[in-house]
């Protein structure tokens, strides 16, 4: 008898301990995060011109990837569903912390507003005034030879006391020099002018010399014009062509769009060029999802050293065509350099 209880006693123990370990599954956190196609959202609803909303039909709206953090169920879930991938905290954060990847977010989402004001401004032949403060510092490479000078949050503003009109400029300033070679740099910590000499370093990516750090434009943009973006908890630099394209329109008040829901992503630059960005295979699903009929994608160039350091890397272009043919969607997939690539597609559509 006492066998027997104790035979149930302990499958009693085993199926708590199973069921325990099944919720652990499903709601502890492990140290990956899911990307996985995110919103697609009608940029008539973020933004307004001189107080005003888009009153014309169809949409311009930006795609997003969403992120979660993983739990042993979600990642395996993660592994058998189309268009999700497992990351790592470091492959998201770039080792940054929490604070500083949620800042690093914050700056790139300011610079591609400010970016895609000025070329929906400049397209549309409006005055404005756009004020260059230096860049934002968005990480520290840890063999940089600035590190534990220069920190995330900083705005360089000057390279061997020459200033810049664009984060172009003052990377190209700083790739022309050598490796090795010694370099002051002043920037703003704080509120605070400090001054760092340190000797610069040979750059993985490109092999050219550099600080060593992760920039963004740090701007300020005036006009008569007002132009609100209310992107709430949005991060990151990938809505600049979509932004530019809906405010464009809303400054030149045409129906640019013919009545057409028009999605796409890519980054802005201060060229009106459409820069790369990732997870666009995630940023199509959505969209189709969504029943867009076109979907901007950017024609980036993949360089020798890009092949190089990632072989069998492809072209956001390339990545959204192959992303659609999966989809098996009518949503037309079209390559963009700059926003007036787009904007050429869009008069042919009437």
């Amino acid at each position: 008898m006492r066998i027997v209880k104790n035979n149930k006693l302990v499958k009693r123990l085993l199926l708590i301990f199973l069921a325990l370990v099944l919720v652990a599954c499903v709601i502890v956190p492990i140290p990956y995060y899911v990307e996985e196609p995110g919103e697609t959202i009608n940029l008539k609803e973020l933004i307004t011109v001189n107080d005003k909303k888009d009153e014309h039909k169809g949409s311009f709206s930006l795609t997003s990837v969403g992120i979660r953090r993983a739990t042993v169920f979600t990642a395996l879930k993660a592994k058998i569903e189309p268009f999700h991938e497992i990351i790592s905290v470091n492959d998201l954060t770039g080792g940054a912390s929490d604070d500083e990847y949620m800042q690093i977010q914050k700056f790139n989402m300011e610079t591609s507003q400010n970016f895609a004001i000025e070329q929906a401004l400049k397209l549309a032949n409006k005055p404005y005034k756009m004020e260059y403060k230096g860049v934002y510092v968005l990480g520290v490479e840890k063999n940089s030879n600035f590190a534990g000078k220069i920190s995330v949050g900083d705005t360089v503003t000057k390279a061997d006391g020459k200033t810049f009109t664009s984060s172009e400029d003052f990377m190209k300033y700083v790739k022309s020099q050598k490796v090795g070679q010694e370099m002051k740099v002043t920037y703003i910590h704080d509120g605070k002018t400090k001054e760092a000499t340190e000797k610069l370093i040979k750059l993985p990516t490109d092999k050219k010399p550099g600080i060593g750090i992760t920039l963004t434009d740090h701007t300020e943009i005036d006009s008569q014009e007002k132009v609100k973006i209310d992107a709430g908890d949005i991060g990151g630099p990938s809505a600049g062509l979509m932004f530019t394209l809906e405010i464009y329109e809303q400054l030149v008040d045409q129906d640019l769009r013919h009545g057409e829901k028009i999605a796409g992503t890519g980054t802005i630059n201060s060229d009106g060029e459409v820069g790369r960005i990732g997870g666009i295979d995630k940023k199509v699903a959505s969209a189709a999802a969504d029943n867009n009929k076109v979907f901007f994608a950017p024609d980036d160039k993949i360089t020798k050293e890009m092949k190089e350091a990632q072989p069998g890397i492809k072209s956001n272009y390339q990545e959204a065509k192959a992303a659609a043919k999966k989809l098996k969607t009518d949503m037309k997939i079209v390559p963009v350099k700059t926003v007036k690539d787009a904007l050429d597609y869009l008069e042919k559509m009437k």
